[in-house]
């Protein structure tokens, strides 16, 4: 991102830009358009997260926008977001994250993936007796507060924790992370961006916080381990 960039927003034309990439999904139409996905999407998508570092600290990390097709069906090329995170901050170990699409602005945190180690450390957490509760609580003020959970769950419980569990449905969970959505419509202004991007991140702070205190990183490699059950 060039050092004089600032975040000004994500005009009208961003929503159907992502609307003519889910059209026609194709390298011409890509570069036929890039100079606008990198000035007023990519680029302000970037300038979004370093603003927000000031207040929340962390790496802006910016994703590609080519998909990895090489084991995919869908070898359409591009993905139909762009995001990034910030890593490394004290909210949230794993990294704070936006994304920007034809539907609107994301923002959310948490456990995105979780190796086996994770999810070793993760349920015995939610089925112990202060840890657990204290989780279902976080939760329940997050999603009061707007949030939604994301991540897949098992369709039975986890082996060696019983079905008729009280705290099941968190137990059967693979990943954890919540957020929540700002519709484009006419597009999105650069204050409500911000204060939207701001409001998730805090909201979803106290569960990230308990993931990081209970679960914390993997010491699996990550081509190992990184699936559970």
């Amino acid at each position: 991102m060039a050092q004089w960039t600032t975040f000004e927003g994500f005009g009208p034309r961003v929503h159907k830009w992502f609307k003519g990439l889910e059209a026609d999904n194709s390298k011409e139409y890509f570069a036929a358009n890039r100079d606008f996905f990198e000035e007023s999407i990519r680029d302000q998508m970037e300038a979004l997260l370093t603003e927000l570092s000031s207040t929340f600290g962390g790496e802006v990390r910016m994703f590609r926008q080519n998909r990895d097709i090489r084991f995919s069906a869908d070898k359409s090329p591009y993905k139909t977001n762009t995001y990034g995170v910030l890593h490394g901050s004290d909210m949230a170990a794993e990294g704070l994250y936006a994304s920007i699409s034809a539907n609107g602005l994301v923002a959310g945190s948490g456990y995105h993936v979780m190796a086996r180690d994770q999810l070793d450390h993760y349920r015995e957490g939610v089925a112990d007796g202060t840890p657990g509760p204290e989780l279902t609580r976080l939760v329940a003020t997050a999603q009061k507060a707007g949030l939604e959970l994301w991540g897949e769950s098992l369709t039975t419980a986890p082996r060696g924790y019983p079905k008729d569990h009280e705290r099941i449905e968190l137990l059967r969970r693979k990943s954890l992370s919540l957020g929540a959505m700002l519709k484009s419509g006419r597009g999105i202004s650069r204050t409500d961006a911000l204060e939207f991007v701001t409001k998730t991140w805090r909201a979803a702070a106290p569960v990230t916080r308990w993931l990081d205190k209970h679960v914390g990183a993997s010491t699996i490699p990550m081509d190992r381990g990184r699936r559970g059950r």
